[in-house]
């Protein structure tokens, strides 16, 4: 039947009030994807809200609804829902025939006061974190209770998105090659999704639905409403549906999600290999989103709330894509409470059996002996941004302190807040402004250029290649080193455009192997020459190119991925320089 045949007016609404609940008020209109919703006003009390169904609405699934709520309302003391109120005739469930014979079900159910979240002009974290918690206290009293109509095929539900396949011409270009890509991805990971803990979840925490308390101060989430979509699927979908929608409008969109991941968690905690699909989850609700409206313009083009997300929902899921999917996860198992990288402690246990020296580095140079240099934005030494970019300054002050010192190496630098990075390379736009990298995760050994350098370990070469870009990296070398519990990477950086051309990528490189030589100023990214030695335990998305540094806000993902690379080497030469 067509949209405008199925709408139903104020007055009327406020004639089925009172005709089937003996209540007299002011109905004004409300968005509803299936239902037609009103909001119901009285003097000197809270209201309803009205639900009238389309023609022929399946009395199960209302009940379904019904009982849902009761569940949560016996369950749980905390939580604010609405509560469904009986008819005249003591029903929860009621039925009306409309102008055109139809027959459609009512429901009255009371209303929460507050503010909607899309009417929020400000989203802190603590906001996001008791959605987060929030959601996840609704997941966890809706422990135990099911229902035959959870179990039902639902476009909604994300376990069963991959319906979205048969819509794929209804986009070209760009967009269909990210719904593609994510397609697969969720197709891929069918195998482990399928095992993932299920239950009867509320699965549309959509901006629409989320009421916050009118606090101008210190608001925070006090109810979510409309249980309408609930279904029986994998839970991870609920905090996912969570995020994908409260994320829009936001520059960080990974940033966005985590306190609402860490809200979640402290309410019902997720487990590891849950967090493994979050990303693909959130991606896979945000196709639904737009697939539904592609549809919908098509089938209701006046039916305006079935848009109203699309374009937000579009924004979201371009800037989603270009997120590397295991730094998600890695940012995800840190908001819970986890190392960010799964590797992290056997990494670390690891170090404690093997350990190098320094000289193993730089055999020319033949010290062990290191002097921690401090170029943090606290140093004394050097005039940050000053000093650091007036490169025959700042070389002949290294010069010159390394003849105080002859048989030592200055270094350090791991995890140093510095100022000195000013490229646009190194900022990007955050959700309360411009963010830089500023936090290094290497440790730079400076010495003079052309110094040969060495390989520690026997490896892989997996990245050889050359950036002239002014504070790049210059000369870059990364290896692969494999074992039989343990695989992790070392990062050469700074080196000489010749040192890129001694190995090709795939070649294998013995330990103590030269693999390069320092670069000049001229050839290094424009630096004091000097070594940026790193570690990582994942190379992300990254080919030719590998963070030095981070965002402060990232730090605690950055430092699991990247471990201090001090533990490789012998202790007694670099106490003074564990910045651990």
């Amino acid at each position: 039947m067509e949209y405008n045949a199925l709408k139903i007016c104020n007055s009327k609404a406020e004639d089925i009030l009172k005709r089937l609940f003996n209540i007299k008020g002011t109905a004004s209109k409300l968005p509803g994807e299936v239902d037609f919703n009103f909001r119901i006003h009285l003097e000197n009390h809270k209201g309803y809200i009205l639900k009238i169904s389309r023609p022929d609405q399946d009395y199960n699934l209302l009940d379904f609804q019904q009982k849902l709520l009761f569940h949560i309302e016996n369950n749980n003391e905390i939580l604010i829902i609405p509560k469904p109120i009986r008819d005249i005739d003591g029903n929860y469930i009621s039925e009306i025939t409309d102008d055109f014979g139809n027959k459609r079900k009512v429901r009255l159910l009371t209303w929460i006061p507050g503010d909607l979240w899309n009417s929020i002009s400000t989203y802190s974290d603590g906001l996001k974190f008791t959605l987060g918690q929030q959601c996840g206290l609704l997941t966890k009293s809706l422990q135990g209770f099911d229902h035959k109509e959870a179990h039902r095929a639902f476009v909604w539900d994300v376990a069963q998105s991959l319906w979205t396949k048969e819509y794929l011409y209804l986009f070209s270009g760009e967009e269909k090659e990210i719904i593609q890509n994510f397609q697969r991805l969720f197709e891929k990971s069918q195998p482990s999704y399928s095992t993932l803990r299920k239950g009867v979840v509320h699965n549309d925490a959509n901006d629409n639905n989320i009421i916050v308390s009118s606090d101008s101060f210190s608001p925070s989430v006090k109810a979510v409403i409309d249980f309408g979509d609930s279904c029986y699927t994998q839970i991870i979908n609920d905090l996912a549906i969570a995020c994908a929608y409260a994320v829009m409008n936001h520059n960080d969109v990974l940033e966005a999600a985590l306190p609402i991941v860490k809200g979640y968690h402290s309410a019902f905690p997720l487990l590891e290999v849950e967090l493994e699909h979050l990303y693909n989850a959130v991606a896979m609700r945000l196709i639904i989103s737009v697939t539904k409206s592609a549809i919908n313009k098509i089938k209701e083009p006046n039916n305006k709330y079935l848009l109203i997300s699309e374009k937000p929902a579009w924004e979201v899921l371009k800037k989603w894509h270009i997120i590397d999917s295991n730094f998600a996860l890695f940012s995800f198992r840190n908001a819970c409470g986890f190392n960010a990288h799964p590797n992290e402690k056997l990494f670390l246990t690891w170090c404690k059996k093997y350990t190098f020296n320094v000289s193993d580095l730089f055999p020319s140079v033949n010290s062990n002996n290191i002097l921690p240099i401090d170029l943090s934005v606290s140093s004394k030494w050097i005039n940050q941004v000053d000093d650091f970019n007036n490169l025959s300054l700042l070389e002949s002050k290294i010069k010159e302190f390394q003849k105080e010192v002859p048989h030592k190496i200055i270094a350090g630098g791991y995890l140093e807040h510095r100022s000195i990075y000013i490229t646009d390379s190194y900022t990007k736009a955050g959700n309360s402004g411009i963010k830089r990298r500023n936090i290094h995760l290497g440790v730079d050994f400076w010495l003079p250029a052309n110094t040969p350098v060495h390989t520690i370990l026997k490896g892989v070469i997996v990245t050889s290649t050359y950036n002239s870009e002014n504070k790049g990296y210059g000369g870059l070398i990364i290896i692969k080193h494999s074992f039989a519990e343990l695989c992790f990477f070392t990062l050469y950086g700074h080196l000489s455009h010749y040192s890129t051309t001694l190995h090709k990528v795939g070649e294998i490189v013995e330990q103590n192997e030269k693999i390069g030589e320092l670069g000049t100023n001229y050839e290094n990214g424009n630096w004091v020459p000097h070594l940026h030695f790193q570690i990582t335990l994942s190379l992300l998305n990254y080919i030719n190119d590998f963070p030095g540094v981070t965002f402060l806000s990232e730090l605690d993902v950055w430092k699991s991925i990247c471990p201090n690379p001090n533990l490789l080497f012998i202790q007694e030469s670099l106490s003074k320089l564990n910045n651990i």
